[in-house]
């Protein structure tokens, strides 16, 4: 398959098509991604940017964005395949007077009655993928045996019907909020990639791109306010888009500058505890 990426500028660029802005770490690692053929692990505090990232790789290079999001009991009949057991009964009803159960067996285990599942989906696919596995330290160490033998050799050994290889490699995006310690063997077939809260001049560029009617003024007085109020001990900082959501709250407002009554009427568009509420009130009233 050919390289999805020239150049560390053209994936910068791309994502920049698509409104995410990404500095060079970030479009340095898609693309060594890309050439390498592997997954890239990307960790960090939610709401910073992690799914949107695959979801933008995707929407800039034209691919098919598969996902599979990640949660607590997630097994191989959800994640990987299953087989359609309803249509092999009647298959096999409708086989019942035939003398062979080997012709009955190889018939009902067949790519007619497999339900692909995310996993398998990305590496069967005959199009470009973008597979992305979405908060993976929310499944159990168990579960992340399904994953290796994809990640590393981009196949999946079926019994029934023997090992399935990659029709092409899909451009792999993991990503994790550091709920659990993830296993050195999930670790060592991946790229590392932190994507944390961005400066200050960057979260402002992020507002003027992502909220149509924003002045700078405002983009540069909400960046400053966010990150002051990221500094206080809360229990759930706010994310990228949170910040995003405050600024649009503050424009359907008409609110062009932001005063300490006006900040502290809209916190909880961008807080979602009372006590960090409480707190970013607090300081607010103090810097007033």
């Amino acid at each position: 398959m050919a390289d999805r990426f020239e150049s560390i500028d053209q994936v910068r660029d791309g994502l920049k098509r698509v409104s995410y802005l990404a500095d060079e770490g970030i479009a340095g690692v898609v693309f060594l991604a890309d050439r390498l053929g592997k997954p890239v692990l990307i960790e960090g505090p939610a709401g910073t940017g992690k799914t949107q990232l695959a979801k933008s790789v995707a929407e800039s290079t034209g691919s098919r964005l598969i996902r599979l999001q990640c949660y607590e009991g997630l097994d191989e009949s959800k994640a990987l395949y299953e087989w359609n057991y309803k249509k092999q009964l009647l298959r096999i009803q409708a086989d019942k007077n035939s003398d062979a159960w080997s012709d009955v067996h190889d018939d009902i285990f067949s790519d007619e009655f497999l339900l692909t599942r995310p996993l398998l989906e990305a590496i069967t696919a005959d199009d470009p993928v973008v597979l992305l596995i979405d908060e993976v330290d929310r499944v159990e160490v168990e579960t992340e045996a399904l994953l290796l033998e994809i990640l590393s050799e981009y196949q999946v050994s079926i019994p029934e019907l023997g090992t399935i290889v990659a029709k092409q490699i899909p451009l792999v995006f993991l990503t994790s909020n550091n709920t659990r310690e993830l296993s050195e063997a999930l670790k060592r077939r991946c790229l590392y990639l932190h994507v944390d809260y961005p400066d200050m001049e960057r979260e402002k560029e992020i507002v003027i791109t992502k909220v149509p009617g924003v002045t700078d003024n405002l983009a540069d007085q909400i960046a400053r306010i966010v990150r002051s109020i990221r500094q206080l001990d809360l229990k759930k900082a706010p994310s990228v888009s949170e910040t995003i959501d405050w600024a649009r709250t503050l424009v359907l407002l008409g609110i062009e500058h932001i005063d300490a009554q006006q900040a502290r009427d809209t916190l909880h568009i961008l807080l979602k505890y009372q006590s960090d509420i409480a707190k970013a009130a607090k300081e607010l009233s103090v810097d007033k």
